[in-house]
């Protein structure tokens, strides 16, 4: 694995995880910020060592989108759209609710587990090679872990009826996945799971909760704003394939 690189423009690393899932040499560049053409020339000498390279341009820089548009075939796989929620307080959370650190297996909460937003099914490539299967593989490899905490939600009758995945970094509690039961469409069930997490959060001392949706899906982008998240960042995807 290669020593993760740091610099004021870019961030670059190898992702060893989807080179060992998907068959092929990946990689990720982060544009911290606008490139100059020196800097974006220095980049893309970096492009020839990997078969897949994910480019994200924070902030959606207009003058990354043209460089990266007019020099590579990369394609915009996805926009990220990035929440940040102020912990103020801690409310009453309900019963139905627990939270678990270092969660064993469970076949329910994979079974519940169904995203139908994804850069890893719509990128035809990733998806021939068991992009459907992500998200699956992120949960299998949540439970057992030390620094992994699931909120889960029961009904009356002690079944699972959703479930959110969270982690904490520095001040910040990070929501990684969040599902509810198909078989469920009303009850507010995502807001009482997002609920007990904030006030976890908040008894471990965090000051904000942060949160990342594709820009298509407006029923997570509603729920967040809904929660009393806010709208920090925009962020654009792009995938390039050698």
């Amino acid at each position: 694995m290669k020593e993760e690189i740091t610099v004021n423009a870019v961030t670059f690393h190898d992702l060893v995880w989807d080179t060992e899932y998907f068959g092929v040499t990946s990689a990720k560049a982060i544009l911290n910020r606008p490139l100059s053409i020196n800097e974006w020339v220095e980049l893309k000498t970096r492009f020839k060592d990997y078969q897949f390279i994910s480019i994200v341009n924070l902030n959606s820089e207009p003058v990354n989108t043209q460089l990266i548009g007019k020099d590579t075939s990369a394609f915009l796989a996805d926009v990220n759209i990035q929440f940040v929620k102020i912990i103020e307080g801690s409310d009453e959370v309900q019963k139905n609710i627990t939270v678990h650190q270092s969660l064993e297996r469970n076949k329910q909460v994979i079974d519940i587990a169904d995203f139908q937003f994804s850069k890893f099914t719509e990128d035809s490539e990733l998806a021939k090679r068991g992009g459907d299967q992500v998200y699956r593989k992120w949960l299998i490899n949540s439970f057992d872990k030390s620094e992994k905490f699931y909120a889960l939600s029961k009904d009356e009758n002690g079944e699972l009826n959703g479930f959110l995945l969270h982690s904490y970094l520095g001040d910040s509690c990070v929501i990684e996945l969040i599902a509810v039961s198909q078989n469920v469409t009303k009850g507010g069930i995502g807001t009482s799971l997002f609920k007990a997490v904030e006030n976890e959060a908040h008894q471990r001392g965090c000051g904000e909760i942060r949160v990342g949706t594709q820009v298509r899906n407006m029923g997570a982008i509603n729920f967040y704003h809904k929660v009393g998240c806010k709208q920090v960042g925009c962020h654009q995807v792009y995938h390039l394939w050698r």
